[in-house]
């Protein structure tokens, strides 16, 4: 049972895709860990040693991953909000915030379509 940062692997996964259950840790940075900690990506989570375990904590400990990064995230969304920059803006409108359409989708950042209602025609 491999558990780093307070997040379970996935047992049935190699450790290099199991790793990007971690916030913040993508498939190259995975690769760089298991890399720099001497375990063999291929290998399933399963299948880790304690020893390797412990080295693949080392080396994700280097690296801004999980709660840390979610909090700095959120700072950072916020101070934009504060500055009142065009982002921040986005943001507290709930729009897209990178200069995607919005006449388009956008659906995620907008939410629910919302129904507007049919003028019904008048009969002759």
């Amino acid at each position: 049972m491999a558990r780093i940062k307070n997040i379970e692997l996935p047992q049935n996964k190699h450790i290099c895709i199991g790793l990007t259950a971690i916030h913040g840790i993508g498939r190259p940075l995975a690769k760089t860990i298991c890399k720099d900690a001497k375990v063999d990506a291929e290998k399933k989570v399963k299948d880790l040693t304690d020893d390797e375990v412990t080295a693949l904590r080392k080396e994700v400990d280097k690296y801004t991953v999980e709660g840390d990064l979610r909090r700095e995230v959120q700072m950072a969304i916020k101070e934009k909000m504060e500055i009142n920059s065009y982002q921040g803006t986005r943001h507290k409108k709930g729009l897209p915030v990178r200069g995607q359409r919005t006449s388009r989708n956008a659906r995620t950042r907008k939410g629910k379509g919302k129904v507007v209602a049919n003028k019904k025609k008048a009969t002759k």
